[in-house]
C-alpha cells in the first residue's frame, strides 16, 4: 500500500490564507452586476420629470449556479440641453422566471414571457403601469419554448399594441407509443401504466445553446383574446428570428418582416459562426378566419435572393427603410466571422412587395483601410431602435481595431462618424436613445461599467462633436478593496509590428495588429509581474478593451496581462483577417510569439515567468506554444462547431 495516497494532503498557513484570500477575491469581481438591456417610457407623474428609465440587469449566483434577474428603474430629469440628472430607485426588483421582458411601442403595457419547465405551457402576462391586464398559457401543442438568445430571438408588438409576434420552438411531434405488444396504434399519455413513449425521428440541430431545441417559428398572438396562430406561407425548412412588423398602409395587407436560416445549409455551431446563408422574407400577417387569401397570396417573399446573408432587419420610423446587416464576407468565404456589411431597401409607400428588391449599399466592406480610418463594420447586433430623429441616421456599436466604438451612420449618403472618444483605450457600447441623445455604457479591463449621457453640441457638415457626462449609478458599484486594486492598473494597447513580411501578403495583412497590456504599477520595478497571455477563440473573433471580471481578477491578483488580437481577428479589415486561413498554425503562432518578445524587450515582461491560456481556438494555439517553449499553459480545444476546411 502506498502510505502516501492514504494520507491528507496538509496545507499550511500561509497556503491557507492566499486560498481565502483569492476566493473572496473573486467572490468581490463576480457579483460586480451587467446591463443587458434598457427602455426609456415617458413620465406621467410629473411634469419635472420628464423620463423615466428601465434596466435589466443581471447578476451571478455563484453558490446557486445560476444568473439573477434584476429591474433596476430611476426618473430621468433634463437640467438643461447638455446635461440629463438619473434619480434612481433604492433597490432593484428581482424578477424570478422571468425570461423575456418587451415594452410596448408606446410605453403603456409591459410584456412578460415566462417560458415553461418540462412540458409546462408558456405564460405570457401583458402589465399596466399598476396592474397585470392579461395572462395566457400557451400549452405545448401550440408551441414549446419562446426563444430569447439573441439570435434567432424576436418579440415584436405592432403598432397599434393588439398584436405581438415571436419565435417559439414549434409544437412536438407525436411519438410512437410501444407496449409489451410491440407497436401500439394511436397516442395515449406520457404516463400510461405498461407504455412507453419512443423519441421519434433524429432531427438536427443548430449546436452548443440551441442543443435539444425544436426548430425556431413564427407565430402571433391577439392580446385581447389570447388566439395564437402559426404564421402560414412560410416553408418548412426556414429557422425563424429577428421578426418585427412591417409598416402598415391603410387599406394594404399587414406584413411580418423575419430572418430565415434554410436547413439544408450547415447547422451545428451557428452561435459562434455567422457564416450560414440567411435570407430577410415578408409574409402576410394571420388575419380572422372569416378572411380569405390563396395559398400563393400567403407565400413568404424572400426580399434578398441576390446576397447570401441578411439579418438584423430594421424599419426607420417612418417607415421609408429598411435597414439590415449581411455577414456575405462570412458566408462566401466560409471563414467562420468577417467583416460585414450593411444594406437598405426602399419600402414601397404602397405596400406592395415585390421578390428581390433593389438592395442599395450603404457600407460596403472595406478591405484595407487607411491609419486611423474606419476599418469597416463588425456588429454583433443592431439595436431594435437605433435612429435618431431625422429618420436617417442610425447609431451602431462596432468593433474598431481592439476596442468597440459608437457609430452614427447615414442610411442614405453611407457618412460614417465615429462619436464616442477617440483618446481612449476603453470600450462603449449603445444602451438606448432618448430623442437625438444616447445612453451608452463605457468600460475598459480596468474601469467597471460606466453609464454615459451624449449629446451633440456642435452638429457641423462633416462632423459632429459629442458632449459626453458620467451618470452615477448603483448599478455597477462596487467593494472598496476592488476599486483600490483597480486604480492600481495600467491598460496599453500595443501595436505589434509584423516580421518577416512576405511578398504573397496583401497591404492590409502587412500591418501592425493588436495585443491589450494590462498590468500593476509595481512598486519594485526590478521585480516584474508574471505574464498571462490570453488567446481568443475563432479564430476570427476578438477581444476588446472592456471590462472583463476574470482579466480584473487575475491583473489584480499579482498578474500581467497580455491579450492578443493576433491577424485574422475581427476589426481590422477584411484583408488582415482573410490573411489566416491556410496559414493556422504559422502565422497566428508566429504573431502570438512577436507579440510576447515585443513586452519582453520593453521590460515588461519575463521570459521566465510567462503562461499562455486561451478556449477553442485559443487552446489550438495554447497547445502550439507550449509545443515551442512554454512551462506552463491551460486551454481548452473545442472543436464541435468549428470547420475544418476554415483552416
Amino acid at each position: 500500500m502506498d502510505i502516501n495516497k492514504e494520507m491528507p494532503v496538509l496545507v499550511d498557513t500561509t497556503t491557507e490564507h492566499d486560498y481565502a484570500h483569492l476566493s473572496n477575491l473573486l467572490q468581490e469581481f463576480t457579483s460586480i452586476p451587467d446591463i443587458d438591456k434598457a427602455w426609456l417610457f415617458k413620465s406621467h407623474s410629473s411634469a419635472t420629470l420628464d423620463l423615466q428609465g428601465m434596466f435589466s440587469i443581471t447578476q451571478p449566483d455563484i453558490l446557486g449556479n445560476k444568473k439573477r434577474k434584476l429591474i433596476m428603474s430611476c426618473n430621468i430629469l433634463k437640467q438643461s440641453c447638455s446635461s440629463a440628472k438619473f434619480l434612481w430607485d433604492p433597490f432593484p426588483i428581482e424578477m424570478s422566471g422571468v425570461f423575456i421582458v418587451v415594452p410596448s411601442p408606446s410605453g403603456s403595457k409591459l410584456l412578460i414571457i415566462r417560458n415553461p419547465e418540462n412540458e409546462a405551457p408558456s405564460s405570457f402576462e401583458i402589465w399596466s403601469s399598476s396592474q397585470i391586464e392579461k395572462e395566457f398559457h400557451i400549452p405545448q401543442l401550440v408551441h414549446g419554448s419562446v426563444y430569447n438568445d439573441g439570435w434567432f430571438e424576436g418579440v415584436s408588438w405592432n403598432l397599434d399594441e393588439t398584436f405581438i409576434a415571436y419565435v417559439a420552438e414549434e409544437p412536438s411531434p407525436e411519438k410512437p407509443t410501444f407496449d409489451h405488444m410491440g407497436y401500439k396504434k394511436g397516442s395515449g399519455a406520457d404516463k400510461d401504466y405498461g407504455c412507453w413513449k419512443g423519441q421519434g425521428d433524429w432531427e438536427d440541430d443548430w449546436g452548443e445553446t440551441y442543443a435539444g431545441k425544436r426548430q425556431p417559428s413564427l407565430f402571433v398572438i391577439n392580446i385581447n383574446s389570447g388566439e395564437v396562430h402559426a404564421v402560414k406561407g412560410i416553408d418548412k425548412s426556414l429557422s425563424i428570428g429577428q421578426v418585427v412588423w412591417a409598416p402598415f398602409t391603410e387599406g394594404r395587407e399587414q406584413y411580418l418582416v423575419f430572418v430565415g436560416w434554410s436547413s439544408g445549409t450547415r447547422k451545428l455551431g451557428i452561435k459562434y459562426c455567422s457564416n450560414r446563408p440567411c435570407a430577410i422574407y415578408a409574409v402576410r400577417a394571420p388575419h380572422h378566419e372569416s378572411e380569405f387569401h390563396s395559398t400563393e397570396d400567403l407565400r413568404a417573399l424572400n426580399l434578398t435572393q441576390t446576397i447570401s446573408s441578411a439579418y438584423f432587419p430594421r424599419f426607420s420610423p417612418d417607415g421609408r427603410f429598411l435597414v439590415f446587416l449581411s455577414a456575405r464576407s462570412a458566408v462566401d468565404s466560409g471563414v467562420h466571422n468577417a467583416t460585414n456589411s450593411l444594406h437598405r431597401i426602399d419600402w414601397p409607400a404602397d405596400g406592395k412587395l415585390y421578390q428581390s428588391s433593389k438592395i442599395n449599399d450603404i457600407i460596403p466592406v472595406v478591405m484595407c483601410a487607411e491609419d486611423g480610418c474606419f476599418p469597416g463594420l463588425y456588429c454583433t447586433t443592431i439595436h431594435n431602435n437605433p435612429w435618431l430623429s431625422d429618420n436617417r441616421t442610425m447609431i451602431i456599436s462596432s468593433i474598431w481595431h481592439s476596442s468597440e466604438v459608437l457609430l452614427s451612420v447615414n442610411v442614405l449618403s453611407g457618412e460614417i462618424l465615429r462619436i464616442s472618444p477617440e483618446d481612449s483605450n476603453s470600450s462603449w457600447n449603445l444602451l438606448m436613445l432618448d430623442g437625438n441623445n444616447i445612453v451608452g455604457i463605457s468600460s475598459s479591463p480596468v474601469d467597471v461599467p460606466q453609464i454615459k449621457y451624449g449629446m451633440i453640441i456642435e452638429k457641423g457638415m462633416k462632423n459632429s462633436t459629442w458632449s459626453w457626462s458620467t451618470i452615477s449609478s448603483p448599478i455597477f458599484r462596487c467593494t472598496d478593496k476592488v476599486r483600490s486594486l483597480l486604480s492600481s492598473l495600467q491598460c496599453t494597447i500595443l501595436k505589434i509590428p509584423v516580421k518577416d513580411v512576405c511578398d504573397g501578403l496583401t497591404r492590409g495583412a502587412s500591418k501592425p495588429f493588436e495585443a491589450i497590456f494590462v498590468t500593476s504599477g509595481s512598486k519594485n520595478k526590478d521585480v516584474l509581474n508574471p505574464l498571462i497571455v490570453i488567446l481568443h477563440g475563432g479564430p476570427q473573433d476578438v477581444s476588446l478593451s472592456h471590462f472583463s471580471k476574470s482579466w480584473a481578477f487575475l491583473s489584480s491578483a499579482g498578474y500581467s496581462l497580455l491579450i492578443v488580437n493576433y491577424r485574422g481577428s475581427l476589426g481590422f479589415g477584411e484583408e488582415a483577417l482573410q490573411s489566416l486561413p491556410g496559414r493556422v498554425g504559422s502565422q497566428d503562432v508566429n504573431d502570438v510569439l512577436s507579440a510576447i518578445d515585443h513586452v519582453i524587450n520593453l521590460g515588461l515582461a519575463s521570459p521566465s515567468k510567462i503562461t499562455v491560456t486561451g478556449i477553442s481556438h485559443g487552446g489550438f494555439l495554447t497547445t502550439h506554444l507550449i509545443g515551442q517553449g512554454f512551462a506552463a499553459g491551460t486551454g481548452e480545444v473545442r472543436s464541435s462547431s468549428r470547420d475544418k476546411s476554415c483552416l
